[in-house]
C-alpha cells in the first residue's frame, strides 16, 4: 500500500526476536523462535501465540539455532515488510537443511494472501496460519511434523482471543498493549486489512478490564487499547443484558487505578464521539492524545478512498476535540499521490495540515498493494517522482509545524511516566507526557515506572529536554 518516510511502526523493533519480558521459571522441552513485523497489533498477536505455545511445551528463545519451530509474524501493509520476510524465510530454509525436524511457519497478514506461493511455489515454509487461526497452532504443528504442509487461514466472525492471557514479550515492564477488537469494516480502498484480518468484532469488556488490571498489579503503569478502529468498539453480552461502548470501556479501564495511564489507537474520524472526548476530559489518567488519520485534504480523493467524511467534517471534528480537550495532542496519517490526485488536491492536503498543525504525522506516498479495492478499481497513475516530490513538501511542512509545537512547550511543566534510561546517556531517564511527547531529564534518584513532574527547559525537533521539579 504505502512507503513511509516518518515511521508509524517502531522500526527499531521490526523483525525483533521475542523472548519473555519476565523470567519464566518453567522448563520447556522444545523451543520456538518468533520474529514480528508491522504494527502494534502484530506484536500483540505474537504474545498470544507465545501463550498458546507455552501450554504445548514450547518455550521462547532468541537463539534461532536451538529452536525446533521458527515463526514469522508478518505484515501485508507495506511492500518493504514483505520483502524482508521473504529474505528471512530464504535464510531460515538454509538452516532447515542442516537441522532435521525444524519447522518454519508464517503467521499473520501475509499468510492468507500468499499461502500458495509460500507453500507450493517457493516451498519456503511448512505452515501458514492466519490471524484468526492461532488456536489451531498445536494441531497444525502436529500435522507439519508428519511431513504434511499445514494451513489455516480461515477468517472468523467471533475470534477475539479474549480468554487468552498474552505472554508479555520483551517490553519495558511499564507500558503495554491490550487488544480490544479485531478486524475492520471500513473498506478503505487503499487498505488490505479487512481482507487479511476479517470483519470487525469487539472483545468481551470484562476480559479487557481483567487483563489491564493484571498488568497494573504486575507493575505496568500504562496500557494502550488497540484496534483498527477503536471508536467503533461495541460489545454486547451473550444474553443481551449488557452493552459497552468505547467511551464506557475507556471509563472502566481508567477506574482500575488512577496510577494506570490509558491510551488508545487508532481512531477513525467518522466514529470518535463527544462521549469519548468528555470521558477523556473527566479522567486525568486518560491521556489527552488522539491519532486521527486524515489521509487526504481533498473531498474527491477522500471519496475515492472511501473514507466516508469530507474535509469540512474532519476540520469540525478537530475543532471539537480542541474545544473539549484544549491541550490534546493530535497525530495523523497522510497519503500523497493517491490515484488521479491533482496538484490542486495535493495543495488541499497541505492546507489541512496547516489547519490542524499536528504534533506527529505518519506520511507516505501511495504504492499499490495487491488485494485492495484500489488495485481493482483505479489506475495507479501518478508518476513516482511526483509522489516523492509531494511527499517531500508534506514532510517539510510537518517538520516546521512539529518543531514549533515543541518550542511552544518550553517553559511548561508536564507529568511524565518514566519508561527507562535515555538512549544517549545513562545519566538521563526518559518518559512521555500526556500528549505522547518524549521528555528526557536527569536521572537523580527516580526509577522506571514512577511519575515525575518535569519542567521543559529546551527541545530538539523530536524531544523535550527538562528538569524534574517538586
Amino acid at each position: 500500500m504505502l512507503d513511509q518516510v516518518t515511521k508509524v511502526h517502531d522500526e527499531s523493533r521490526q523483525g525483533e526476536a521475542f523472548a519473555p519480558g519476565t523470567t519464566d521459571s518453567q522448563t520447556y522441552s522444545k523451543k520456538f523462535y518468533i520474529e514480528s513485523y508491522g504494527c502494534a497489533m502484530n506484536f500483540n498477536d505474537s504474545e498470544i501465540v507465545a501463550s498458546i505455545l507455552n501450554k504445548e511445551g514450547f518455550g521462547a528463545t532468541r537463539n534461532v539455532e536451538e529452536a525446533s519451530l521458527i515463526l514469522l509474524n508478518t505484515c501485508s501493509i507495506r511492500e518493504k515488510a514483505e520483502q524482508t520476510v521473504r529474505k528471512r524465510l530464504t535464510e531460515f530454509r538454509r538452516i532447515k537443511k542442516s537441522t532435521p525436524g525444524l519447522l518454519i511457519g508464517v503467521l499473520g497478514c501475509m499468510a492468507e494472501r500468499l499461502k500458495t506461493k509460500l507453500l507450493e511455489e517457493e516451498k519456503l515454509v511448512d505452515m501458514v496460519v492466519g490471524p484468526d487461526a492461532y488456536r489451531s497452532l498445536p494441531s497444525l504443528i502436529a500435522e507439519a511434523e508428519t511431513g504434511q504442509k499445514s494451513v489455516n487461514v480461515l477468517l472468523s466472525r467471533e475470534e477475539t482471543y479474549g480468554d487468552i492471557s498474552p505472554v508479555r514479550l520483551d517490553n519495558n515492564g511499564v507500558t503495554s498493549f491490550v487488544s480490544i477488537m479485531r478486524g475492520c469494516n471500513n473498506m478503505c480502498t487503499f487498505c488490505v486489512v479487512p481482507f487479511t484480518r476479517g470483519r470487525e468484532r469487539s472483545r468481551d469488556a470484562h476480559s479487557i478490564v481483567r487483563e489491564a488490571t493484571e498488568l497494573f498489579e504486575n507493575g505496568y503503569r500504562e496500557v494502550t487499547l488497540l484496534g483498527q478502529n477503536v471508536d467503533s468498539y461495541y460489545w454486547t453480552s451473550d444474553d443481551d443484558s449488557e452493552t459497552v461502548t468505547f467511551a464506557q470501556l475507556l471509563e472502566k479501564v481508567a477506574l482500575i487505578n488512577p496510577l494506570l495511564r490509558v491510551r488508545f489507537s487508532t481512531s477513525h474520524p467518522k466514529d470518535i464521539t463527544d462521549e469519548v472526548l468528555f470521558t477523556m476530559a473527566k479522567y486525568e489518567n486518560i491521556c489527552n492524545y488522539i491519532h486521527l488519520p486524515v489521509q487526504s485534504g481533498s473531498n474527491r480523493i477522500l471519496q475515492l478512498m472511501n473514507r466516508t467524511y469530507t474535509r469540512e467534517w474532519y476540520m469540525k471534528k478537530v475543532e471539537r476535540i480542541r474545544e473539549i480537550l484544549p491541550d490534546c495532542g493530535l497525530s495523523t496519517d497522510v497519503i500523497c499521490g493517491f490515484c488521479s490526485e491533482t496538484e490542486e488536491e495535493h495543495q488541499e492536503t497541505m492546507d489541512i495540515m496547516r489547519f490542524a498543525a499536528y504534533d506527529l504525522a505518519y506520511m507516505y506516498f501511495y504504492s499499490e498493494r495487491p488485494g485492495t479495492l484500489a488495485q481493482r478499481r483505479y489506475q495507479d497513475d501518478i508518476p513516482e517522482e511526483v509522489k516523492k516530490r509531494r511527499l517531500a513538501e508534506v514532510v517539510e511542512l510537518h517538520r516546521r509545524q512539529s518543531e514549533q509545537n515543541m518550542k511552544n512547550d518550553v517553559g511548561k511543566t508536564f507529568k511524565v511516566l518514566i519508561e527507562g534510561t535515555s538512549k544517549r546517556s545513562e545519566e538521563h531517564l526518559f518518559g512521555r507526557n500526556d500528549q505522547n511527547k518524549v521528555i528526557v531529564f536527569p536521572r537523580e534518584n527516580f526509577k522506571k515506572g514512577e511519575y515525575v513532574m518535569v519542567k521543559v527547559d529546551s527541545c530538539t525537533s523530536g524531544t523535550l529536554i527538562g528538569t524534574a521539579v517538586q
